[in-house]
């Protein structure tokens, strides 16, 4: 057998994927006034081994609503406004207009009845087919991700993974830059840069000045003690 059995048999490994792959699609219409409303649309928090297996079948579900949606919108050009069972919706209905619609409109009906085979929930398909697929339009691929979960399951220590499909809260990662520094910014910051050097360039004139004094006074001071020592001489030898 192909894939985790996850300690279940066949018909039960496959209506739990159905339910969690319903579950996960409606999460996505959230209802304000419902108090069991998912605290964040689009997402399910289940164990890591079922999140993996549960992937691919909802990602396919996806791209079979996608496929479909160029049909859809193909058969907006014959389709009418008229509501059902009236005067004008007849006349619509027994016209080539019809027939038309209905060629045109005939795969896509096909994959939503394929995919109402796989869900068995009209409210599933009607998310996967009206919002879903209008918001992959343009992403080949790769519409849920899993994440893994630092905390495990109270019970039995399972490894806890979220699934949650892609595009609105993408974790894009933020490099840090250099501050710009403009024009305005530069003018201003000159002054205070001549200041500086004139401040540094009086420390080392002054330094320099301090460096050439301090000899002279040193040689001052080696004269004064030669004649000192030569006056004790001449009271010596006078003795």
């Amino acid at each position: 057998m192909r894939g985790r059995k996850l300690g279940r048999n066949s018909s039960h490994r496959k209506a739990m994927f159905r339910n969690m792959a319903c579950s996960l699609i409606r999460s996505v219409r959230v209802d304000e006034d419902d108090d069991q409303r998912p605290k964040v649309p689009g997402r399910i928090v289940t164990t890591l081994a079922k999140a993996k297996e549960l992937r691919p079948i909802v990602e396919k579900l996806v791209t079979l609503a996608r496929k479909a949606a160029p049909y859809e919108v193909s058969a907006k050009e014959f389709a009418t406004s008229a509501e059902r069972n009236t005067a004008e919706w007849k006349t619509w209905r027994q016209s080539e207009q019809w027939n038309k619609w209905n060629q045109a409109i005939a795969p896509a009906v096909t994959m939503r009845r394929r995919a109402f085979a796989k869900l068995r929930d009209n409210q599933a398909v009607d998310i996967l087919f009206d919002e879903l697929a209008e918001r992959f339009e343009d992403r080949p691929g790769g519409y849920t991700r899993v994440i893994r979960l630092a905390t495990v399951r109270l019970g039995d220590a399972g490894r806890q993974a979220l699934i949650e499909f892609v595009g609105e809260r993408d974790r894009v990662r933020r490099k840090r830059k250099a501050p710009v520094v403009t024009d305005e910014e530069q003018t201003q910051d000159t002054p205070a840069a001549t200041d500086s050097e004139t401040a540094e360039s009086e420390t080392a004139e002054a330094s320099e000045q301090t460096a050439e004094e301090a000899p002279a006074e040193t040689s001052e001071a080696g004269g004064e003690g030669e004649s000192t020592s030569a006056a004790d001489e001449g009271e010596g030898k006078s003795e």
